[in-house]
């Protein structure tokens, strides 16, 4: 654990460092692009955070190569190499779209070859575990085509969702996080070392977030852009292929008495990681509805809209932060919701505490329709937005009447001096 947390903090500390001048560089390279309609930011922001982000990554894998127990996913695996090999695809695509605006088929392209170079050197899925009916082995063609439909869906999803500050970096953060306890609970707890490539991927990919983070908080200081974001999405989806097509649960069965039962307790987490749905559930949602919205008007998939699930919280009055921490709520509670589920199935309390902070989180969602207002006697110690109504218009009224009184010397000083009946501020001095 102390060598996960070694390469976490160094991922971090690299990424945070060159944050900075990777934005100097963004304005000085031009890579400012003006507001956009969909846009929720209202001055022009750097992009091309994705950069740091990528040294950060390269950084967590060069020192987790060098450390003593880490070393071995290194030589006994190829997915480091495989998986390094995608993502420098992926981000000098992502590089070249945060500059020039690249057409969307391109980058679309350029995900599925990414994805085939990783399929090329080994990460792919091999089998899926079906319950009640155990492994079901995949050809090599069925294998490839699955594993780059991941790849780019996860992508993908990620990408939708970079829409708030700080949203994207704090959603896979999360999602991360989960991904980590599942995967090393598999590797310490089964001793199954198939999983060790999955659990070091999750570690790396938190220190990348949590490094950009702080800048990326509104207001953000840069943004990750494609390059960033494309990048920590096939991060994810490298790590949800490592341990869902490629760990066996015939080595797991000796655990739990037969291969059926191992896959029936896997399900809570083991089918949605097959296509990630628990831990980017929300994101995943998203680009479904954006493709159904897009498609349904008869727009390009691809075309960019304000309909997203964070534009819609902004529009019903939550605030940017308040729309940030709700869609982490949410991320959070379904990511380890299914984590403690596949962790114990049978315990009620699980699904009871699941249940209660639904409606918490539900409660949170609707808060701005939902405004509480204060008694009459009480609104003098209460700020002004859970005053009444009344009151409320009541000073708008005031204010009005005000604003109104000053303009009227003003108007009439314009008068004076086109020639009519001077009243202004100098006939009176006169």
């Amino acid at each position: 654990m102390r060598e996960y947390l070694l390469t976490l903090c160094i991922t971090a500390a690299v990424t945070y460092l060159l944050t900075g001048p990777v934005r100097k560089f963004a304005i000085v390279a031009g890579a400012m692009p003006e507001i956009r309609a969909r846009d929720v930011h209202r001055e022009p922001t750097p992009r091309l955070g994705g950069i740091a982000m990528f040294f950060g990554l390269c950084a967590g894998l060069l020192v987790a190569d060098h450390l003593t127990n880490l070393n071995e996913v290194f030589e006994t695996s190829n997915e480091p190499r495989a998986l390094l090999s995608g993502a420098a695809l992926i981000w000098l695509i992502g590089v070249l779209d945060d500059k020039f605006e690249i057409d969307a088929l391109i980058k679309l392209g350029g995900q599925m070859i990414a994805a085939g170079v990783m399929v090329v050197q080994g990460l792919t899925i091999l089998w899926i575990p079906v319950p009640g009916v155990g492994n079901v082995a995949l050809t090599q063609w069925q294998g490839t085509l699955l594993t780059v439909a991941l790849v780019v869906i996860t992508i993908n999803a990620v990408n939708f969702v970079d829409g708030l500050d700080g949203l994207a970096s704090g959603m896979v953060c999360i999602a991360a996080a989960a991904f980590f306890m599942y995967a090393y609970r598999i590797w310490y707890s089964y001793g199954i070392e198939a999983a060790a490539p999955a659990t070091l991927f999750a570690a790396i990919l938190m220190g990348m977030c949590l490094g950009f983070l702080p800048h990326n908080m509104h207001p953000a200081r840069i943004f990750m852009g494609d390059s960033g974001s494309m990048l920590i999405g096939l991060v994810l989806a490298a790590g949800a292929i490592s341990v869902t097509g490629q760990v066996d649960p015939d080595a797991m069965r000796l655990f739990s008495g037969s291969e059926r039962n191992t896959v029936h307790q896997m399900v809570p987490v083991y089918i949605p990681l097959l296509m990630p749905l628990t831990i980017i559930a929300i994101p995943a949602a998203d680009l479904i509805l954006a493709i159904v919205r897009r498609t349904w008007r008869g727009q390009s998939p691809f075309a960019a809209d304000r309909g997203h699930l964070h534009h819609r919280l902004l529009e019903i009055g939550h605030s940017h932060s308040r729309a940030v921490l709700i869609m982490y709520f949410f991320s959070a509670l379904i990511a380890f919701g299914a984590l403690a589920y596949s962790v114990n199935a049978a315990s009620m309390w699980i699904v009871l505490s699941v249940v209660f902070l639904s409606a918490i989180g539900l409660i949170l969602l609707l808060l701005p329709r939902f405004t509480p207002r204060a008694p009459r006697w009480a609104e003098r110690f209460v700020p002004p937005r859970y005053r009444r109504r009344r009151a409320a218009a009541a000073e708008a009224a005031v204010a009005g009447m005000e604003e109104a009184e000053e303009r009227v010397p003003v108007a009439a000083g314009v008068s004076g001096v086109n020639g009519a009946t001077a009243v202004g501020p100098r006939s009176r001095a006169r």
